[in-house]
């Protein structure tokens, strides 16, 4: 019986440990632009045994309490506006599409674009964004404005021209397809996302993180309370144990 209590405890204090992890992952980015909150929530996995005395079923008084992330929250974030032409927030629901160094698109919400040392449009120095043509190349000195459909266009000063140089990506997969890697950016396995062209953009503003970093730190203080009681009763536990262990002591003397 005792052993039971401590094996729950200690499987609890590790759960809500990793879950820990995963909100202040989340307070970490809450300004993190396009960010999308992780969601976590316990697990319940059955110790399974492959001989006696665990024989079919498995142990059914041991279960392994786990902290898994079944998703992501992709509810929309507030819209900064900055007046920055190389800014651009999508208005509903879809993502920009981007290249990772190893060649494979990408999708993500962060639209704070940058202009790289080559002249092409990206979200990072080795994270290009992709156009429906290819990467975007920007001329040197021009100024750029981005239509509502993503398509981009160009001054150079001193002209009265405008030159489309290119069309962003805009897709819409299932949100339930996507998966986060470790680099924040959202894959669509065995895949790509196909344009959309009902996704619309509005130049001069961005999306920020959809993380509320009041209720992050609410979880935080939760979690860490779940955790010390985890702990305490790990602590009961033990002191029960060492209190039986002297009582047969004494009724063996």
């Amino acid at each position: 019986m005792i052993n039971r209590y401590a094996y729950t405890s200690m499987t609890g204090a590790t759960a809500t440990t990793q879950q820990l992890a995963v909100t202040s992952n989340n307070l970490a980015n809450s300004l993190t632009p396009g960010f999308r909150e992780v969601i976590s929530a316990f697990r319940a996995v059955p110790l399974q045994g492959d001989g006696e005395p665990f024989v079919g079923n498995g142990a059914d008084t041991r279960v392994f309490s786990v902290e898994s992330t079944p998703g992501s929250n992709f509810s929309g974030g507030q819209i900064q506006t900055t007046s920055n032409p190389l800014d651009a927030a999508i208005k509903g629901d879809g993502f920009f599409a981007v290249r990772r160094p190893d060649g494979k698109e990408a999708y993500t919400r962060a639209g704070k674009f940058m202009v790289n040392d080559q002249g092409v449009l990206s979200i990072g120095k080795d994270i290009p964004v992709v156009g429906e043509g290819g990467s975007i190349n920007i001329p040197t000195g021009s100024t750029m404005q981005i239509a509502e459909d993503g398509a981009i266009y160009t001054q150079v000063p001193g002209t009265q021209y405008l030159n489309q140089v290119g069309k962003l990506k805009l897709v819409n997969p299932n949100a339930n397809n996507l998966v986060r890697a470790d680099d924040g950016l959202f894959d669509l396995p065995g895949e790509q996302a196909a344009s959309d062209p009902r996704v619309k953009v509005v130049q001069g503003a961005y999306e920020l993180s959809n993380v509320n970093p009041t209720m992050a730190m609410v979880q935080m203080i939760g979690q860490s309370r779940l955790f010390d009681l985890n702990s305490r009763s790990i602590s009961s536990a033990d002191q029960n144990a060492r209190s039986a262990t002297t009582l047969l002591s004494l009724s063996r003397s």
